[in-house]
């Protein structure tokens, strides 16, 4: 595709942008219902085409975590389905007073959200991430560009054409979505710097490094998901072993499995042990230092072990000497996603909930509850490894930006320079009447 055609596409986006962010909660929530109604009334079209993809997929080998990645399952579609209908009962992200104060009798301050505008999203090969992100952006009020992987070429042009047609019936203005089908596209798109106001990049780490070093558009990092379980010496030895087996095994091709564990130099052989067990029962092979290796049969863990997103039935396990070594080591191999530690000791458990500096950090619980669904947001456009603006699962309220509003009758700097007139500062307990 042209750059002329991603240029138009992100203009298209942009005029789009500015209407939708006038567009009432009503009008979008209506648009979310009539993709609902699409979706349901094309499953067996769309799972037709699903196929397709599929069947060029196996004849090119796709590794099986990505294949099962790809597969738009009846309960992908429902789980899809039932995120949008969340995300219609939740309040509305736009138009939120979130600071009013008094600067003078008659001047008022308001600080309120409002849309980003237009949000590249460049994302795997899930179809059901295409409707995910897609209603966020929706609900949320912006324009999206969506880059899907090259797997879920046909499947993505499908949900392209029934959304698009489905929101436009309902009165969103026409060209607020754009579907990108090539790497090309992506290279210029990150050029669309006067158009696109976000990029949000879903892949490794070197995948959003290179997307950084290539655009001057602001960038939400999606990273890579090296996740943590740290099984403390002080950890309920049931708990652990379910929640560390969860955290691998619910399932092994997603960004918030965990991909190593680290076990207490202070726990019981035994456990070891059965911690191989369950985890020989779900297929997952081990690799560990020498000291694991020295308690249980595994294969030697390297160096580059601890860097390694598996996203397949490998874990990598470690024997720490303290809660100290753990965090050490989740701070300098982990990727800043989610990471959890199993004790029963709150003094431990407070001290790793400081200083593991991650966007997640948990005690007594599975990494797999990393996920927007899960937190409530209905679903997530990604889950943000960075620092600045949103962090962690990214849903609506990661997708609205604020504007300042400041209501006057007239009032001048000058006045207020020359002492004629004086400042308040008092808050104010009501919302912006505009």
């Amino acid at each position: 595709m042209s750059e002329t055609s991603i240029k138009e596409k992100s203009q298209k986006a942009n005029q789009a942008a500015f209407i939708l962010s006038a567009v009432d909660v009503e009008t979008r929530n209506r648009a979310l219902k009539n993709i609902i109604k699409h979706l349901k009334d094309n499953i067996d079209r769309l799972q037709a085409v699903n196929q397709q993809d599929l069947d060029r997929a196996e004849s090119e080998h796709l590794a099986a975590p990505l294949y099962k990645r790809l597969k738009l399952s009846d309960q992908k579609l429902a789980d899809a389905i039932n995120g949008i209908e969340d995300l219609i009962a939740l309040p509305d992200p736009v138009g939120v007073t979130q600071m009013a104060t008094e600067l003078d009798k008659g001047l008022d301050l308001y600080r309120v959200t409002c849309p980003i505008g237009v949000i590249g999203v460049i994302f795997e090969s899930r179809p059901d991430a295409f409707i995910q992100i897609s209603s966020l952006c929706l609900k949320s009020g912006n324009a999206v560009l969506l880059k899907g992987g090259h797997e879920a070429l046909k499947t993505n042009q499908f949900l392209y054409q029934l959304i698009s047609e489905a929101t436009e019936e309902a009165g969103i203005p026409s060209g607020w979505i754009q579907n990108l089908e090539s790497r090309d596209d992506v290279n210029e798109m990150l050029k669309q710097r006067d158009t696109i106001d976000l990029i949000i990049p879903r892949g490794s780490n070197s995948f959003v490094q290179f997307i950084m070093d290539h655009t001057s558009i602001p960038v939400m990092g999606h990273s890579e998901g090296i996740c943590h379980v740290y099984i403390d010496k002080d950890a309920d030895l049931n708990k652990a072993l379910r929640i560390a087996v969860d955290s691998k095994a619910q399932s092994v091709s997603v960004c918030n499995a965990a991909e190593t564990f680290l076990l207490h130099h202070d726990l019981p052989q035994s456990f070891i042990q059965s911690l191989k067990q369950a985890l020989d029962q779900e297929n997952i092979t081990i690799r560990g230092d020498e000291r694991i290796q020295s308690i249980i049969p595994c294969e030697p863990a390297t160096e580059a072990d601890w860097h390694t997103e598996y996203l397949d039935r490998i874990v990598s396990i470690k024997m720490v000497d303290s809660v100290e070594e753990a965090i050490q080591h989740i701070n300098h191999y982990g990727s800043k996603h989610t990471d959890s530690i199993v004790t029963e000791n709150d003094k431990t458990a407070r001290k790793f909930l400081l200083e593991v500096d991650s966007a997640g950090v948990y005690q007594n619980a599975s990494t797999r509850f990393a996920d927007g669904f899960r937190y409530g947001f209905g679903a997530e456009v990604g889950i943000s490894t960075g620092k600045l603006h949103a962090r962690g699962p990214v849903g609506l309220e990661g997708l609205v930006t604020y504007k300042y509003k400041l209501i006057g009758h007239g009032q001048i700097v000058s006045d207020y320079v020359n002492g004629s007139a004086h400042y308040t500062h008092q808050p104010l307990k009501q919302d912006c009447p505009l």
